[in-house]
């Protein structure tokens, strides 16, 4: 389980590596907004075609998860790798980032399906330790941009696809728990279950949520920071990149892994439906107070980002342990694909959405939209709670 772990964090650090770096290449460039935010949102796209495609085919199910994990690893350290050698101003980075989305399609719902094989009553614990990697994985490239950004942008990029190779060396060395099962027929339909379930269905609304938020806070945590800490001054000779950099790191990646695991802890115990209510309502209220707090205190915005990293991801894993628990033995692997599949689709409207408000309204609007995502999240999760498949969840109705 640590080796899945550590494979998750490795790989997933091509996630983020050009959203970190996107002020860097959009400077040297001068590229417009639109251009940069395609680093980013061609990345969720790519993922959403991976996943569709994975999950059409059910590849998650019926091929060994280490093989699947360690090609996807592979093909997406040379998809990232390949932005050294391509012209910024063109479309092929887009289309390079997209690639790479769609390799991580094959690592992401992989290794969450993978850990789950060792499960034993602590299911919500295992996927939120993989989704504290994740976070953490994602995070990596702020802390890469905030040691050796003054080297060059190019060096975050290849530190990223160096992590991802090892991540792909490293899988096979980790075996499927007992609680692997044998793929039933292909049916390509399958994959229609998480609409036609109501509680499937519920869990799935709730997720969605969730993401509303989620990337589009992680895409952009790093900037706002950034522009708040200029705003507000106070940093001297000291420039507020630097700052602004580590604690975008703090919040995203330590921040969701202590999230991740304290939220899996609690969920395995007190319930799946409290605990993912809790986050997304406690997640939503950050949300508000970060954008008010533009521009104030560097103390007290980084102290709001910090929290908000932690509650933001305390419940990610639970709407995939959820499903989980929700899905037809066999089929796990499609329905935590599809799942991811719907969630990322909806993420490329919230990436491309948050810098427009912001540049239009201001930080307060921009993030104040965001929070719509968790607060309807939470009736979904609550509607849910009432009924009787709640009893099949992690804590039954609590």
């Amino acid at each position: 389980m640590a080796i899945i772990a550590l494979c998750q964090v490795a790989a997933l650090a091509l996630w983020f590596s050009a959203s970190a770096v996107v002020g860097a290449i959009a400077a040297e460039y001068a590229l417009p907004p639109s251009r940069a935010a395609l680093l980013t949102s061609a990345v969720q796209a790519g993922f959403v075609a991976g996943s569709l495609a994975s999950a059409v085919l059910g590849l998650a199910d019926r091929i060994d998860p280490r093989h699947l994990f360690a090609t996807a690893a592979l093909a997406g350290a040379a998809a990232n790798l390949g932005l050294l050698w391509v012209p910024m101003e063109s479309l092929w980075p887009a289309a390079l980032r997209f690639a790479t989305g769609a390799c991580l399609a094959g690592v992401y719902p992989v290794g969450m399906k993978l850990i789950g094989t060792w499960a034993e009553r602590d299911l919500g614990l295992l996927i939120g330790i993989l989704v504290g990697a994740l976070s953490l994985g994602s995070a990596a490239p702020h802390l890469f941009h905030a040691l050796w950004g003054g080297l060059d942008w190019r060096a975050t990029i290849a530190a990223a696809s160096a992590s991802a190779v090892l991540a792909a060396a490293a899988i096979p060395l980790a075996r499927p728990g007992p609680g692997l099962r044998p793929a039933p027929r292909f049916d390509p339909r399958a994959m229609l279950a998480v609409f036609r379930e109501p509680a499937l269905r519920l869990a799935l609304l709730g997720y969605l949520g969730h993401m509303w938020e989620l990337y589009a806070m992680w895409a952009w945590l790093g900037v706002y920071l950034e522009a708040s800490f200029r705003a507000a001054g106070g940093f001297g000779a000291w420039d507020a990149a630097v700052p602004a950099r580590l604690t975008a790191f703090l919040a995203i990646g330590l921040g969701g892994l202590v999230g991740c695991i304290a939220g899996g802890l609690l969920a395995d115990r007190l319930g799946r439906t409290w605990l993912t209510i809790a986050s997304m309502a406690s997640s939503g209220a950050c949300a508000l107070l970060a954008g008010l707090a533009f521009g104030g205190p560097p103390g007290l915005v980084a102290g709001i980002c910090l929290a908000w990293g932690l509650v933001v991801t305390a419940d990610s894993a639970q709407f995939s342990a959820g499903i989980a628990e929700l899905s037809p033995p066999g089929r796990i692997g499609t329905m935590l694909t599809m799942q991811t599949c719907c969630g990322f689709l909806l993420t490329l409207a919230t990436i491309h959405l948050t810098p427009v408000l912001a540049a239009a309204w201001g930080w307060p609007l921009a993030f104040a939209a965001l929070a719509i995502g968790p607060f309807g999240g939470c009736l979904a999760m609550a509607r849910l709670r009432a009924r009787p498949e709640a009893m099949r969840l992690a804590g039954g109705r609590r």
